[in-house]
């Protein structure tokens, strides 16, 4: 039963965050030009590694699984 609870928990996260991204695109356009992005662009090669970006997704997630278990505990 909790795990059920999780997924549509879960699930609506993901349609809520889909709805924003196909309707309010310029609303996440921020998201991948942080500072602390590493960008590095040449000639033929190109490196990118978003690592304040996926800071952020960590802590949010981390979050939002901290509330969820203590939602199903």
């Amino acid at each position: 039963m909790e795990i059920g609870r999780a997924l549509v928990a879960l699930g609506l996260v993901l349609l809520l965050l889909g709805l924003v991204w196909l309707y309010a695109p310029g609303l996440l356009a921020w998201f991948g030009r942080l500072p602390g992005d590493i960008r590095i662009e040449r000639e033929g090669f190109r490196f990118y590694f978003p690592l304040t970006s996926m800071l952020l997704v960590s802590l949010a997630l981390s979050l939002l699984f901290n509330l969820l278990w203590r939602w199903f505990r």
